[in-house]
């Protein structure tokens, strides 16, 4: 396999500068600047509640993509299982993914909530979350997922 080259496509402003326990993030509102030259790119995305953005876990470390299986959370009572089992950061690439509730837009600036970026993380793409693409019927889950989860 070849190498793949991506660029940002804009970065997250917001007060999160660590990592927040829990489901914190989900209160927090972002910025995603997207560069200038993209601006058109957002054109029609304020008619949609949600969007998805992927962008870049720039933080995590060398040694850290080279782990190959977590306890999710962290939690020790967790099983050990492979990275893509799990939506832990600590991967091979180290994309993030978060459905976000679009608040508004202006000019080349999204402004959204519950997006669990830090500040400064680059964007790589902005997708609407549509319910005929991305909701899933009948989804099945292992026991821990939703132990990990509980009380979030």
């Amino acid at each position: 396999m070849s190498d793949i080259t991506l660029r940002p496509v804009g970065l997250v402003r917001n007060e999160m500068k660590e990592k927040v326990s829990g489901g914190a993030y989900r209160d927090i509102v972002s910025e995603i600047v997207v560069k200038e030259n993209l601006q058109n790119c957002l054109d029609g995305i304020e008619h949609h509640s949600h969007a998805i953005i992927v962008y870049w876990l720039n933080r995590i470390s060398e040694e850290d993509r080279k782990v190959l299986k977590v306890r999710p959370m962290g939690d020790a009572s967790l099983p050990l299982v492979g990275v893509f089992a799990t939506r832990s950061p600590r991967r091979p690439n180290p994309i993030g993914l978060e459905t976000v509730e679009i608040l508004s837009r202006e000019g080349n600036v999204l402004r959204v909530k519950g997006l669990d970026a830090l500040d400064g993380s680059p964007v790589l793409d902005i997708k609407p979350y549509t319910k005929h693409h991305d909701s899933a019927k009948d989804v099945r889950e292992p026991e821990w997922m939703e132990k990990a989860y509980r009380g979030r």
